[in-house]
């Protein structure tokens, strides 16, 4: 991109868009590998819509946008962490707001996958390097002196012979004529003040003292309230309804049928419209609703694991990687394992449930909520009501969890669909049993794991899995292996195991399935890091170093090294139950060590976990810790208490009373240690996840000889 002066015409121009602040944003041209940094006069010039990202006032206010949702994984703290660093301000007196859902201004702004850091950190860095050299060129030329001269530092520019200072707000109307500089230089990592610091989250003052505005918390004028009662079987029909009850609560003011988009198909229900959320709720309740659950199969869950598993035994699936001939030497060999591991359903269990606000006005629709991907919200609602993409609105509020549910685009539709049938802005608010009942849910896997081991080592792994594809109800290919069959496994195992096969064996039921945190890498990781404990095991090894072994790459190593000293693996002593696994995620590896013991009850429990992640680059040790502490507190419910269960098609487990969380007091101690290295930056939100449950099992048949091969399990009954 060539940068073109800046003309008294775009600057007056860019004056009166920005009210006489300096905003910056990031332009990535067409076809571009790299990212530009522009002001709001080159935006213009350009004839894009600028994007800000930095906007500072003569009053010396500077506002970081944070482009990505924030569900408590810190984001909200890592990107003005980032841009401040560079930019060289005080993270406590810096404006942080949410951006607009706009993908042309922001780029991706869909928060999943760990993606916010390792996908903007050097975009983010740049931006606040170049904010901070414009500002110091600005104030040199005030001064007459050379730019060398002078240095920022707690947003104020300095001229170092005279001590001179003038703060950012002085600097802004001449920052803004300047030309933006191009190829600024980053600091070192050894100069950061910020960034790699254990720094306070700038939310936890939101959050505790209530002026966070979540999604339940956002109100807008004349809004009304809506709950609805759906269908408990994603494909089954309204037949017909009796609300002559539920029009005789104080409040309630519409009651209709309604339907929302999940993937391809729709969820029918009845909307229950109202002055308040609890008319609605009563209103819900005293309605009559008869379903046609016709024309397609209502599963259990014993039926639906049957299949999976009569399919691992008589299907070889999909190929996903071969390498060698795993089969042959399975088929040949006259000693081989040959085990199956199971995996249940979960649900995301976000501690806010669903919820949105809509409001449909003629040829426009604005949305206010916990939403993570508001670029899909725009791209399927303004499909499915007929809208310009640009007239679909999206304001993002705080998450109270999301875990990838509330990055799908069903509630969003449901309340634009209500909102226009009543002509009025509302709120539609899912309760606890909704949000349980309705999933989509992460998929429960069947695996059927093979091997071989000579010598040692392992001649032959051979892998398959058989559960829902989640690509498969958005359209994906039904004749290709799911993209997410390897997930969680090393890909340096490849470079150790001269045979390997791995593939994926397609099952499908009409129970709807998305992502859940980590995704496959969550049900994989137990399946594969087991089945590797129980390869060592056959091979007379230490379960560390088989791993090391067939894990050729120094980077591994170091970690492994740092795992076996920080959790005392080598010295191990009688009666004490240890287990490891390690697992790739989102560009990140983590290592659990698991310690198990019997209490003088007899009863197993978990005496310590120690974590070691290596995410590369990282921008605050405190949030990676708190997010591998949640993982591995989310790991041990899905591991040992809650699962979903379906009878006759239907959810069972309708609420906490039934899917029971971990309660404090079942957390055992956990220390989270993090790798630092010059590495690119990994995701954090996630990897933290799958490897506890293996290393969980991997501990108790250390202790007990007994293998776990189906989640959840009873620590009480081990």
């Amino acid at each position: 991109m060539n940068t073109p002066t800046v003309s008294r015409r775009n600057f007056l121009k860019a004056s009166s868009l920005t009210g006489l602040a300096l905003s910056l944003g990031i332009y990535i041209p067409t076809n571009a590998e790299e990212a530009e940094i522009i002001n709001a006069a080159e935006a213009d010039s350009f004839g894009v819509e600028m994007n800000a990202w930095i906007h500072i006032e003569p009053s010396g206010k500077v506002t970081i946008f944070s482009h990505r949702a924030e569900m408590g994984q810190g984001v909200y703290q890592a990107i003005p962490q980032m841009v401040a660093e560079e930019l060289e301000v005080d993270l406590d007196k810096v404006n942080i707001v949410f951006a607009k859902g706009d993908n042309k201004k922001y780029g991706n702004q869909v928060t999943g996958g760990s993606s916010t850091v390792r996908g903007s950190y050097k975009n983010l860095l740049t931006l606040g390097a170049t904010a901070r050299q414009l500002l110091i060129q600005a104030a040199a030329t005030k001064w007459n002196v050379p730019s060398s001269d002078c240095y920022a530092e707690a947003g104020q520019v300095i001229h170092r012979p005279t001590a001179k200072r003038l703060h950012y707000g002085e600097l802004v109307a001449d920052a803004m004529k300047l030309e933006t500089p191009k190829n600024v230089t980053l600091k070192k990592r050894s100069d950061y003040k910020l960034v790699g610091k254990p720094l306070l989250r700038q939310d936890t003052k939101l959050k505790t003292n209530g002026t966070a505005t979540f999604g339940l918390d956002k109100e807008i004028p004349g809004m009304l309230y809506a709950t609805v009662e759906r269908n408990p079987r994603l494909r089954g029909k309204v037949k017909n309804f009796d609300d002559s009850a539920t029009r005789k609560i104080p409040g309630v003011k519409h009651v209709f049928k309604t339907k929302m988009l999940v993937f391809n198909t729709y969820r029918e229900g009845v909307a229950v419209v109202a002055t308040s959320t609890w008319a609605a709720l009563q209103g819900k309740k005293a309605l009559k609703v008869e379903w046609d659950d016709s024309g397609f199969e209502h599963l259990s869950t014993d039926e639906i694991f049957k299949r999976q598993q009569q399919a691992l035994q008589t299907q070889e699936g999909l190929s996903f990687k071969q390498q060698g001939d795993a089969s042959a030497v399975i088929s040949q060999a006259t000693k081989k394992l040959d085990v199956v591991y199971e995996t249940p359903y979960q649900y995301h269990a976000c501690m806010e449930p669903l919820n949105c606000i809509a409001h449909y006005q003629d040829d426009k629709l604005e949305i206010w909520g916990p939403i993570q991907a508001p670029e899909w919200v725009q791209d399927a609602i303004s499909k499915e009501m007929g809208l310009d993409r640009e007239k679909v609105i999206v304001h993002m509020t705080f998450l109270g969890g999301g875990f990838g549910r509330k990055a799908f685009m069903d509630y969003p539709h449901e309340a634009a669909v209500i909102s226009k049938e009543i002509k009025a802005p509302v709120q539609v608010v899912w309760t606890r049993e909704d949000d349980a009942t309705q999933g989509p849910y992460r998929p429960g896997i069947s695996y059927r794991c093979e091997g071989v081991v000579e010598n040692g080592k392992i001649n032959a792994f051979k892998l398959r899995m058989a559960g829902q594809n989640n690509d498969h109800w958005r359209g994906g290919p039904k004749d290709k292996a799911n993209r997410s069959t390897s997930e969680g496994f090393l890909k340096p195992y490849a470079d150790g195991i001269k045979n390997l096969s791995i593939a994926d064996v397609p099952f499908e039921t009409p129970i709807p399935t998305m992502w859940w945190r980590s995704v496959y890498a969550s049900t994989n990781g137990f399946a594969y890091e087991s089945f590797m404990d129980e390869l060592a095991h056959e091979a007379g090894k230490d379960p560390m170093t088989f791993r090391r072994e067939h894990l050729p790459d120094e980077r591994l190593h170091r970690q492994l090294d740092k795992l076996a000293d920080v959790s005392g693996w080598k010295t191990r002593k009688p009666g004490e139950g240890y287990g490891m696994a390690i697992t790739e995620c989102f560009a990140s590896t983590v290592g659990h060590v698991v310690k198990v013991s019997k209490g003088q009850d007899g009863k197993l429990k978990i005496d310590h976990v120690w974590a070691v992640m290596d995410c590369g680059w990282y921008v605050n040790p405190d949030t990676i810790k708190a997010q591998v502490e949640g993982s591995i507190v989310m790991a041990l419910g899905a591991a040992t208490q809650h699962q979903v269960t379906f009878k006759d098609g239907v959810p069972v487990d309708k609420n906490f009373y039934s899917y029971q969380l971990p309660r404090i007091n079942d957390i055992p101690p956990i220390d989270v240690y993090v790798m630092d290295n010059d590495e690119p930056a990994g995701g954090v939100g996630e990897p933290g996840l799958p490897a506890f449950a293996p290393a969980l099992a991997n501990a108790i048949f250390d202790l007990t000889g007994k293998r776990i091969r189906k989640l959840p399990f009873n620590l009480a009954t081990v």
